[in-house]
C-alpha cells in the first residue's frame, strides 16, 4: 500500500505544527520548508481544520496551530480522515469487474494486511513523530542541518 500525497502532506503538516507549539505557523512556512505547492497545503489545512487536527487563525498574524495535544492525535485516525481509497486491488472496491469471484483468497488476505497496517498505526501518536528535548519541550524539526556560521 502507498498513501497518497495528500496524506503525506497532512501528516508533515502536522508533524512542522506540532513542533512549533508556541507560536502559530503559516501555509507559505511550510511550503517552504517542503517545497510543496502553498495551493495543495491550503487544501490540507482545510481538510485537517474540518477534521479536528488543527485550529486556523485567519488574517494579519494568522496562522494554525494543533488544536489537540500531540499525543491525542492517533496516526491512524488522520489516515482513515485523510485516504479516500482503501482498495488495494480493483477486485476490493466498488465497481469490481473480477471474474474470480469466490474462487480467491486474495482480497480477504489484502483486508488483513491493510487492517494489519492501520494497527499498527493506531498505536502512534503525532507525539511520537516530534521529537522531544532533555527537558521533555518540543523541538523543532530540523529539516536541513544549520548553515556553518563560519565560526570554526
Amino acid at each position: 500500500m502507498r498513501l497518497s500525497t495528500f496524506t503525506d502532506y497532512c501528516l508533515r503538516t502536522l508533524m512542522y505544527v506540532g513542533a512549533e507549539r508556541e507560536r502559530l505557523v503559516t501555509i507559505g512556512e511550510i511550503a517552504q520548508a517542503h517545497g510543496i505547492s502553498e495551493n495543495h497545503l491550503m487544501k490540507v489545512a482545510h481538510h485537517l481544520s474540518r477534521s479536528g487536527f488543527i485550529d486556523t487563525q485567519r488574517g494579519k498574524g494568522g496562522g494554525m496551530r494543533l488544536a489537540r495535544d500531540p499525543g491525542q492525535i492517533v496516526l491512524g485516525e488522520v489516515i482513515r480522515q485523510t485516504e479516500t481509497d482503501f482498495a488495494l486491488v480493483e477486485c476490493m472496491g466498488d465497481a469490481s469487474s473480477c471474474r474470480l469471484g469466490g474462487n480467491c483468497e486474495l482480497q480477504g488476505i489484502l483486508q488483513e494486511a491493510l487492517a494489519a497496517l492501520l494497527k499498527v498505526m493506531d498505536g502512534y501518536t503525532l507525539a511520537d513523530l516530534i521529537r522531544c528535548g532533555p527537558r521533555g519541550e518540543w523541538q523543532t524539526i530540523h529539516l536541513f542541518p544549520p548553515a556553518a556560521t563560519g565560526d570554526a
